[in-house]
């Protein structure tokens, strides 16, 4: 039920070229399987920067690492939310959302652990939701800011966000870490050699 439910998406499922490129970032075949070896790669980086690469501006985003991981944890939420509603068979036309006013509000910035463990559990709930909802409620749509998606396209499109994201604080900070438990293991495995 759940591979077949959690596939890729159609192109006809997703609503805009920008959303379809950061899915297309994402590898595998099942979206559920990626969002938690997400959760690995979320802990090994965050686990790998120091405070000075947290609150630095890398030149040329605007953004610091922090807001970077704070809206990570705002999308993470937003994408939940959609796909609640849109499951739920909801049909009300949802707005888009301004990352940008989010970030330059610095509401939720706080401790930076705090935002890797909020990140961690809208996941894991995320994830719950994914796996309770019945195989024909990831065919649902409905229209965000304008264009026609399902949940399953909004599910592939929290991966391929967070993917996009991490990987930029990856370049960032020159920083490389393992992204799933299963590639930690052939790293030490490589170096115990």
């Amino acid at each position: 039920m759940t591979r077949i439910a959690s596939r890729r998406p159609e192109n006809t499922e997703v609503g805009t070229t920008y959303q379809q490129g950061l899915i297309d970032q994402v590898e595998g075949a099942c979206v559920l399987r990626t969002l938690d070896e997400q959760l690995y790669w979320v802990c090994e980086l965050a686990s790998h920067l120091c405070a000075e690469q947290i609150d630095k501006v890398h030149e040329p985003y605007g953004w610091t690492v922090r807001q970077v991981f704070e809206h990570c944890v705002d999308a993470e939420r937003v994408f939940g939310y959609r796909m609640l509603r849109i499951a739920a068979g909801d049909t009300t036309p949802l707005p888009g959302w301004d990352e940008n006013a989010y970030a330059d509000r610095r509401f939720g910035l706080g401790n930076f652990s705090g935002l890797v463990a909020e990140l961690g559990h809208l996941r894991q709930a995320n994830l719950l939701l994914l796996r309770r909802i019945v195989p024909s409620s990831w065919e649902s749509h409905a229209k965000v800011d304008g264009f026609s998606i399902t949940v399953r396209a909004i599910a592939w499109l929290t991966a391929g966000h967070l993917h996009h994201h991490l990987g930029i604080v990856e370049q960032r900070c020159g920083v490389t870490v393992a992204r799933t438990a299963a590639q930690a293991m052939i790293d030490q495995r490589a170096m115990e050699s």
